[in-house]
């Protein structure tokens, strides 16, 4: 898959079929990777708390969707990308901008292949898959579907056939993220649906609420089992 420009030709748009989930990731290197809880736990473990994030979702979820991408920044580690995408992900550097350019760009290439296009980031890694799925099947009324994250951003965003400007000059990583997102959908007439609400982990407090999450997991999810015995290699028994 290559990113096209923004604003695909309709009648790729109009031939797409099937569905695609991507996954957009940072690589795991100390000091650029979790920047908040690195500033509370460590640079070298914050990275290495975030390449397990990384790696459970890729589990998790390679079943999920026609398709899968796996969105990856900075274009030169593609190989360390490839190695934890595995046959399940299709590993493609985001491509250049800020990050509402890359997001944009992102759906105008889904969406030139894929009638519903679904992304979520990389900070939730307990994020349940029956989110996923109810986001594709709200595809099939609304035009985009929004996941809202408890700090005020969101934690996925899907569309049907079309992306409105939702990306540009957005307050990224604050809580005004998502009532602007909210009113631009509005303003622009789109028919739109709210996911039930989930957690980002970005801070120390995240990481706490997600161990203490994660102890309640027993045998629903084996994958989400492994990242809390991961953890507490990582970082000890105590959840914070």
């Amino acid at each position: 898959m290559k990113f096209c420009s923004v604003g695909c030709s309709p009648a790729s748009v109009g031939n797409a079929m099937g569905t695609l989930l991507g996954m957009f990731a940072k690589h795991w290197t100390p000091g650029r990777a979790k920047t908040r809880l690195a500033a509370e736990i460590g640079k070298q473990p914050a990275a290495e708390v975030h390449r397990l994030f990384v790696t459970a979702l890729l589990q998790r979820f390679s079943g999920l969707a026609d398709e899968r991408v796996l969105a990856f920044d900075p274009p030169e580690c593609r190989s360390d990308f490839q190695q934890e995408a595995g046959a399940a992900w299709q590993p493609l550097s985001q491509g250049s901008g800020d990050l509402g350019q890359r997001m944009e760009a992102f759906f105008a290439a889904g969406l030139a292949r894929a009638k519903h296009v679904v992304l979520i980031g990389s900070d939730s890694p307990d994020l349940p898959a029956n989110c996923i799925a109810e986001a594709f099947e709200h595809l099939n009324d609304a035009e985009v579907v929004l996941g809202p994250a408890a700090d005020g951003g969101y934690y996925l965003v899907g569309a049907a056939g079309s992306m409105p400007p939702i990306f540009s000059d957005m307050p990224w990583s604050t809580a005004e993220l998502w009532p602007q997102t909210v009113r631009r959908l509005i303003e622009a007439g789109c028919r739109w649906h709210a996911l039930p609400q989930w957690y980002d982990v970005d801070t120390a407090i995240d990481l706490t609420q997600l161990r203490m999450r994660l102890r309640h997991c027993q045998g629903n999810d084996l994958r989400l089992v492994s990242l809390a015995d991961e953890l507490t290699s990582l970082l000890g028994d105590a959840p914070g």
